[in-house]
């Protein structure tokens, strides 16, 4: 029987959402006889886009190269643009494996996918970029062939571009047509409700209880789509997460002190005219870039300084060979700033130093992540299907090790991964 796979990162979700989520009767259904590894260790920064290349990838962010949703080669432009597109990428994936062994590939909304070669049915997470372009120009643009952008068009009236359930209910929705139509062996899809839940209303309440539904919905939507598409009996589902969050209590624009110091020129209006040092945030963590590297000495003492005053949100200062070293965290960047705990640090260089919530922006909510991956509720995974355990309890894994597992699974080799296979919840 061949050996298909499906996996849905429900982002954000987290161990402590699993006895809520147990309640509900399409997880009772598919998950109740399942595999369960109830903690995953992610990565540092515990931010989406770096966090899902690792789960496709199997790889650190030091050697897979996405260190941020943003695209630091675009520092001053406004508003800086995300890591879309999948050449970003510096290593293998599983859908690369999965392709050079023969098998389909599908992702709808999967990060960091943005014309990806080895995608056979492509929707990746994009949106429109400004005034007049359109859904088939922006998605035909990173990567749909005609075939998919027929599908969007076909659930256009349920996306709310950015906004949360809607997108999701159109992602879900081209989901089930990918399925149904194309049968692929393997399909990853990303809503991400219960992370926006908890941006804009905190960690544990009943909205985030809603995504959790939201969530079990769409489960039993993909199932019912496995069914109409007569592949049930050769179909493995993961329902897994990227990262946790933290609650926050205020925001600290670092770089208004950049400012402040000459080491970034912004005119009346705060938009950065030029600039030598910029803080970059990853939410409850920071990557400080250097343009000009005669700067290095200044900015290395202002960090450790403003640490240990303790007062601008911030309470560790790494360098790049120290992030690197400890974290597997690597890159173009010279510093990385740990959170307090309870700050949030900021992007703005005009001010205020100190602001309060934003739901606007993910990092700015009343709760949101970018912190050391040990540090609050911890994301989890569970699957089942023909080719996983059943009834298996793992205390926990690493996010590394997704991608290995599901190479084993479909039979394919994962070049250059650091994580590897789950042979304790796979099937001989």
């Amino acid at each position: 029987m061949k050996k298909k796979l499906i996996v849905m990162s429900a982002d954000a979700m987290v161990f402590e959402d699993i006895e809520y989520l147990k309640k509900c009767d399409n997880f009772k259904k598919y998950f109740s006889n399942g595999c369960w590894i109830k903690k995953i260790d992610s990565i540092y920064p515990t931010v989406t886009y770096p966090c899902h290349t690792t789960m496709a990838t199997g790889a650190w962010p030091d050697k897979h190269g996405l260190t941020s949703n943003f695209d630091a080669r675009k520092i001053g432009t406004e508003p800086m643009p995300w890591t879309w597109f999948h050449d970003l990428v510096k290593t293998d994936d599983i859908f690369s494996a999965a392709k050079r062994a023969g098998l389909s590939t599908a992702a709808v909304f999967w990060p960091v996918t943005g014309r990806h070669p080895d995608i056979d049915y492509l929707i990746a997470e994009y949106w429109t970029q400004g005034h007049g372009d359109t859904l088939r120009d922006a998605f035909g643009r990173c990567g749909s062939g005609e075939d998919m952008l027929d599908i969007i068009e076909r659930h256009k009236e349920k996306l709310v571009e950015r906004k949360h359930p809607m997108c999701d209910e159109f992602l879900v929705a081209c989901t089930c047509d990918i399925i149904r139509e194309k049968k692929t062996d393997l399909l990853m899809l990303h809503p991400a409700n219960i992370d926006a839940c908890r941006h804009k209303y905190g960690l544990f309440n009943d909205k985030v209880l809603e995504g959790i539904e939201e969530t079990d919905r769409w489960i039993g939507k993909i199932m019912e789509a496995v069914r109409d598409a007569g592949i049930e009996e050769e179909v493995n589902l993961a329902l897994t997460s990227d990262h946790g969050q933290v609650e926050i209590q205020r925001i600290v624009n670092l770089n208004v002190l950049f400012a402040d110091h000459k080491l970034i020129d912004v005119d009346e209006d705060g938009r950065i005219l030029d600039w030598k040092a910029y803080c970059l945030s990853n939410g409850l963590s920071a990557l400080v870039y250097l343009k000009d590297e005669g700067c290095r000495d200044q900015v290395s003492e202002l960090l450790y300084n403003w640490k240990e005053e303790g007062i601008y949100g911030f309470s560790e200062v790494y360098t790049e060979q120290e992030a690197r070293q400890r974290y597997h965290l690597g890159g173009g960047f010279s510093f990385v700033l740990e959170s307090d705990g309870i700050t949030s640090i900021g992007t703005s260089c005009a001010g205020p130093l100190v602001s309060h919530f934003d739901v606007e922006d993910y990092r700015y909510g009343r709760a949101t992540h970018g912190h050391l991956p040990f540090k609050g509720p911890q994301p989890t995974f569970w699957a089942m299907g023909p080719d996983f355990k059943e009834g298996v309890v793992l205390e926990h894994a690493r996010l590394i090790d997704q991608a290995p597992t599901y190479a084993k699974l479909l039979g394919c080799e994962l070049k250059n991964a650091d994580g590897v296979a789950l042979d304790a919840i796979l099937k001989a």
